[in-house]
């Protein structure tokens, strides 16, 4: 991520992606990154945080949280966004940058004291529109975080997302929630169609 520049670079794999401890063939790797996304099947993407040696040092999702590995570069596509998603768990409220400006702000759910929302550099790592009037409803932003507290969520992997309150509950401007961040419908749908997969999240 290159901030200084006040753009992203987002990397989308056109192949599957061998994750390196370091800028080397011969280094250790982690795993694999697959092509496409588990939910939707959109081709995955994740934000770069440099480059050396025909290799990219991207942010990578799952635990631990904010973890990162290098992969080839010839494995991927490298575009710019100049957005990007600040969340701010102490005045529960989420913010959206657009370059150097906000473009807009939104109170938020944030977790519970005792499930709080993990804090860290993540990305977006799928947007979905959800079914009309499922849990959640109308988008979620499933994030690269994972919750601190809780392995798994209805069998996932303890995915944090950035979800609607419908059908779960939640006052934006308290902290009521699993982990997970709840916005209501209209800042959801003013989000979904500004940005998407690979966008950068801090949560503070």
């Amino acid at each position: 991520m290159h901030r200084a520049a006040l753009v992203f670079v987002i990397a989308t794999l056109h192949h599957p992606a061998a994750i390196f401890r370091t800028p080397s063939l011969h280094a250790p790797m982690h795993r694999t990154l697959p092509t496409y996304t588990p939910l939707s099947h959109q081709r995955l993407s994740v934000p770069v945080l440099g480059r050396r040696k025909g290799f990219l040092h991207v942010l990578l999702p799952g635990r631990p949280n904010g973890h990162t590995g290098w992969i080839q570069a010839k494995q991927a596509r490298t575009w710019k966004t100049p957005w990007h998603v600040v969340v701010k768990t102490h005045s529960k409220r989420l913010f959206v940058f657009h370059g150097r400006k906000i473009a807009r702000s939104f109170p938020v759910v944030v977790g519970a004291s005792s499930t709080p929302t993990p804090r860290g550099r993540f990305y977006v790592e799928e947007a979905l529109i959800l079914p009309h009037r499922s849990l959640g409803w109308p988008d979620a932003f499933a994030l690269s975080a994972r919750s601190k507290v809780f392995q798994e969520f209805d069998g996932g992997p303890g995915q944090i997302a950035i979800h609607g309150i419908y059908g779960i509950g939640g006052t934006p401007g308290h902290a009521q929630s699993h982990g997970c961040i709840r916005a209501t419908s209209t800042a959801l749908r003013w989000m979904i169609h500004r940005f998407g997969t690979g966008t950068p999240v801090d949560i503070r």
